[in-house]
């Protein structure tokens, strides 16, 4: 972690989607240990957003936690809304909030393909939408995407690997369109991440650890890293960017 002496991010105000737990957790932590005023959304895990928001006050940071549907393009424009009337602006936003079932194809029901759909891209689209007007020069957009948009590991991944597919394709688009305002769009995809979505004990576990060279499971504070250095000044070349962090699985 960073000491006092290198708050990179002070500061900003960062939008973390689905901030509560897992990769999400991670970055939110990262963020307000590197300088960072911290709001985020969680969609039923108000214990542990409760809690977070402790840990990081304790920490001497500030966070907001903000109960918000990402399946609802009100209630992820509302977030935005929120987070500059609390903190006066916005700076950085990760969009980190998605839904992940692995199923045969025949098996998925309509309901869900929409929900997938709005979840992994929709909310996205609509979160930019409301943030990049209050952004301004040197504006943040960090879109969390998926290993499985480029190879699909084992059968059942077909709409999750549709949706991240259509992350990276949005954040290109995204990049190109908002450059000329100075923000910059990036993806993160990560590979097998040890979370309570796809633990490293998990039934799927030994297959993807063998698929990749480096043998083990990434870590959350892994794609934080990644997070708070494509947030910071120094990455202000970088944009349109499909950063993939995953021991190696694609070599």
């Amino acid at each position: 972690m960073l000491s006092n002496m290198t708050k990179t991010l002070s500061g900003k105000v960062a939008l973390v989607t689905g901030g509560s737990r897992g990769i999400g957790a991670a970055i939110v932590k990262r963020l307000a240990n590197d300088g960072a005023t911290v709001v985020f959304t969680y969609g039923s895990s108000q214990q542990k957003a409760e809690e977070l928001v402790k840990e990081i006050e304790a920490a001497g940071g500030r966070a907001l936690a903000l109960l918000a549907d990402s399946g609802n393009v009100d209630a992820v424009k509302g977030a935005v809304a929120e987070a500059i009337k609390a903190f006066g602006g916005i700076n950085i936003l990760v969009n980190n909030a998605g839904v992940y079932w692995v199923k045969p194809y025949d098996q998925f029901t309509m309901e869900e393909f929409d929900l997938t759909i709005a979840i992994n891209v929709r909310a996205i689209f609509a979160a930019v939408q409301a943030a990049a007007p209050h952004m301004g020069e040197g504006g943040r957009i960090i879109n969390l995407g998926s290993i499985v948009a480029d190879t699909s590991m084992f059968p059942g991944n077909s709409l999750y690997g549709m949706s991240k597919a259509a992350v990276a394709g949005l954040s290109r688009g995204l990049a190109r369109d908002l450059a000329p305002l100075g923000i910059t769009v990036n993806t993160i995809q990560p590979g097998p991440i040890d979370t309570d979505m796809s633990p490293s004990d998990g039934p799927f576990a030994p297959t993807l650890k063998s698929m990749t060279p480096v043998g083990r499971f990434g870590k959350g504070e892994e794609i934080a890293a990644m997070v708070a250095y494509l947030a910071s000044p120094e990455a202000a070349f970088i944009t349109g960017a499909k950063l993939n962090i995953n021991g190696g699985m694609m070599i």
